[in-house]
C-alpha cells in the first residue's frame, strides 16, 4: 500500500517548513512500510498491525525538526527517523502484553488479535529492525541506541517492581523518564547530530526532547482521567480500573484533607466495579491534584523551552518551541 504520512501533530507557521517537514515524513512512513516486511508473511502482518493502526509519529517529527538546526537533507535522519518509531513500536507491543491490554490506537491490541506470545516476538522483532538499522548509523548511533534501550528497559523493570520503600511521585517520574523521555530525548538529539548542528545545540536538544518526553506522558496521565471519549483509542480512566498510580492519582494520595478520605478510601481499593470505578474518576476529575498536575506538565513544557534559548531566532526554534506548548496542552 502506498505510505500515507499522518498530518502535523503540531501547526507550523512557516509554510516552507512544514512543507518540507511533510515531504520528509512521507519518506519515513514510506521507509517504515519497507522496514516491517518480513520474508514471512505473517511476521510481516503482525508487524504490521500497530504501524498501520497510525499514531501521531511524535518522534520522527522531533528527528527531522531537531534536524533544522543543521542540514536537514541528510539521508542519515531518514533512517534516524524509523530508528526511533520502530522503537517506539515495538515497545508498545511489550507494553500491551504487560498491561493486558485490548486496544491500542483505537484497534485490538496485537495481543487481543493473536496472543502474548505473537506479541512479544513481533516487539522483539522489531527491536532487531531497530537495532539493524542503527548499524547503519555507525558506532556512536549504536552506543546511544544501546543506552536508550536501557533505559527503557530499566524504567520498565521499576515500574513492576514499584517504588518499595521510597517515594512513590519520585519513583514514578524516575520511570516515565527511562520509559518516555529516553527515546524522545534520543530522537532529539538523532535529529541535531545527524544533521551536523554544534555540540551545544545537541546537548540542549537532548535535554529539550528528555523534558518534553516526560511532559507528554504526564499529559497522557491527565488525559486518562479528564477525557470524555475514546478518540485517542484508549477508554477513560483506564489506568485507574487498572490500579495505575499516574500523577493525578498520586497527587490525591498526597493531599491531606478530611474531604478527600473518601477518594483515598477508593483509590486504595479494588476499581474493577463499574460504580466505584465511576464514582473514584468523579472525585479525581474535581480534585486540586488535577490543577497540580497540568501546572507540572506546564512547568516542564516550559523549562524545555528555556532550553531553545541557544539555538537562533527563526522558523525551527518557533516549531519545536511550539512542539512543547502542544505537549503540554494536548487534548487527544
Amino acid at each position: 500500500m502506498t505510505a500515507t504520512p499522518p498530518d502535523l501533530a503540531l501547526p507550523i507557521v512557516d509554510s516552507a517548513l512544514a512543507a518540507r517537514l511533510r515531504e520528509r515524513l512521507a519518506e519515513v512512513e514510506a521507509a517504515l512500510e519497507q522496514h516491517v516486511v518480513s520474508e514471512a508473511p505473517f511476521v510481516t502482518e503482525a508487524a504490521q498491525h500497530l504501524l498501520q493502526a497510525g499514531g501521531k509519529r511524535f518522534r520522527p517529527l522531533l528527528v527531522l525538526l531537531a534536524a533544522e538546526t543543521g542540514d536537514p537533507s541528510s539521508p542519515d535522519l531518514v533512517t534516524a527517523a524509523c530508528v526511533v518509531e520502530l522503537t517506539h513500536l515495538a515497545s508498545l507491543y511489550h507494553d500491551d502484553v504487560m498491561d493486558e491490554a485490548e486496544l491500542r490506537r483505537g484497534a485490538a491490541s496485537a495481543n487481543a488479535r493473536w496472543d502474548n506470545l505473537v506479541a512479544i516476538l513481533t516487539g522483539d522483532w522489531l527491536f532487531g529492525k531497530s537495532s539493524e538499522l542503527t548499524a547503519d548509523l555507525g558506532a556512536d548511533a549504536v552506543r546511544i541506541q544501546a543506552q536508550t534501550f536501557n533505559r527503557l528497559v530499566e524504567g520498565q523493570i521499576l515500574e513492576t517492581l514499584g517504588p518499595r520503600d521510597g517515594d512513590p511521585l519520585e519513583h514514578y517520574l524516575r520511570v516515565v523518564a527511562g520509559k518516555t523521555g529516553s527515546l524522545i530525548a534520543t530522537s532529539a538529539l538523532y535529529g541535531a547530530r545527524f544533521a551536523g548542528a554544534s555540540e551545544e545545540v545537541v546537548e540542549a536538544l537532548t535535554a529539550y526532547g528528555e523534558k518534553v518526553g516526560v511532559a507528554f506522558q504526564l499529559s497522557d496521565d491527565i488525559l486518562d482521567v479528564m477525557s470524555e471519549s475514546d478518540e485517542s483509542g484508549k477508554t477513560p480512566g483506564t489506568d485507574l480500573r487498572e490500579g495505575v498510580a499516574t500523577l493525578p492519582v498520586l497527587l490525591a494520595r498526597r493531599s491531606g484533607g478530611p474531604e478527600d478520605d473518601r477518594l483515598k478510601e477508593l483509590l486504595a481499593g479494588d476499581l474493577s466495579d463499574d460504580a466505584r470505578h465511576a464514582e473514584t474518576l468523579a472525585l479525581l476529575r474535581a480534585h486540586p491534584a488535577i490543577g497540580e498536575a497540568r501546572d507540572y506538565v506546564i512547568r516542564l513544557a516550559r523549562e524545555a523551552q528555556d532550553l531553545l534559548g541557544v539555538l537562533p531566532e527563526g522558523p525551527a526554534r518557533q516549531a519545536l518551541h511550539d512542539f512543547a506548548e502542544v505537549v503540554a496542552t494536548r487534548t487527544a
